[in-house]
């Protein structure tokens, strides 16, 4: 489910909130990316099984209509389109999904049951509903991609969601844009006939992935003075006092991988940071950046230093 620049992201968060100090406590901040990390996936879940409470507050709306006591023609003979919505019944029906939601004990909608309600309201006054429950019947394509405008346009930007997530964990908040994208990823691929564990992909694409994360978080806290020397070396004309502390943290990130992994392309680490300054740090952190790391690495080339190690790499 994560890729690298997650990764990246999730240290950056960790070394800022570690304000950038070394720390010999190295246990102690692995731990907290860890969990950190572990948290995001645990986000991941708790959507999904919105998804599946919508469904299932859908489902008991009709069952309701058609039991009152002055019933209409229409009451008593509702759309099931949406309930009936194949996408949400492979959620609804994922042994895996609901195994995962049990061992995690992520039974959030159970007491904020009121959130549900909401997003199913905002659901329902969609013109993006009014257009799919037009008609009654559908195919698998169609209700795909009704689920990807749905969440695109009503789930993933609802601002009382967004407030939820963040009184539950701050750092959620941060999360919430890569876990959305994730899913829309996933409703994007998703096809009639899926193995289980296609909603519950692993957290890492293998373990390289882990041991990155841990390894970067490790390898920059440890070295951060000597890493803020060679910043300062390269950024006479500024005083240090003015380069934002997110800036500062993204240029001890990027040496570290300039000079402690060998095998990642210099071209790759700097896109990277620019990309994460740029949704970030502010307006001019990327020009910032890429005008320091560029001093540096020509610095680099001119004395043969921190040579990277295979086919293709600077």
């Amino acid at each position: 489910m994560l890729n690298r620049r997650h990764i990246r992201i999730k240290v950056m968060q960790t070394l800022y909130a570690l304000n950038g100090g070394e720390n010999d406590d190295i246990k102690k901040n692995e731990k907290f990316l860890l969990y950190s990390l572990d948290s995001m996936y645990d986000l991941y879940l708790i959507i999904l099984s919105l998804l599946i409470e919508v469904q299932k507050r859908a489902e008991d709306q009709l069952e309701k209509t058609q039991k009152k006591l002055l019933a209409t023609k229409e009451d008593k003979n509702p759309n099931y389109k949406f309930v009936n919505n194949e996408v949400l019944a492979l959620l609804k029906n994922n042994p895996l999904l609901k195994q995962e939601l049990e061992r995690r004990k992520l039974d959030y909608w159970y007491l904020d049951f009121e959130y549900v309600d909401i997003i199913y309201k905002a659901i329902v006054e969609s013109s993006t509903y009014k257009d799919y429950m037009s008609t009654r019947t559908s195919n698998f394509h169609e209700d795909k991609n009704f689920m990807i405008d749905i969440f695109s346009e009503v789930i993933a930007p609802n601002e009382k969601l967004y407030d939820y997530f963040e009184d539950k964990k701050l750092t959620w908040i941060d999360d919430l844009p890569i876990v959305n994208t994730s899913i829309l990823k996933l409703l994007k691929k998703v096809k009639p006939k899926v193995q289980p564990s296609f909603f519950t992909p692993n957290l890492y694409k293998d373990l390289d992935d882990k041991d990155f994360a841990v390894q970067l978080l490790t390898k920059t806290a440890l070295n951060c003075a000597s890493f803020n020397e060679e910043i300062s070396n390269n950024t006479t004309n500024w005083d240090s006092d003015r380069i934002a502390d997110l800036d500062a943290v993204l240029l001890q990130m990027a040496l570290c991988e300039f000079q402690k992994f060998a095998s990642i392309p210099i071209k790759v680490t700097i896109n990277e940071y620019l990309e994460i300054a740029k949704e970030y740090s502010t307006p001019k952190s990327s020009i910032f950046i890429n005008g320091v790391l560029d001093k540096i690495v020509k610095e680099y080339m001119a004395q043969g230093k921190h040579q990277k190690t295979g086919r293709g790499l600077l």
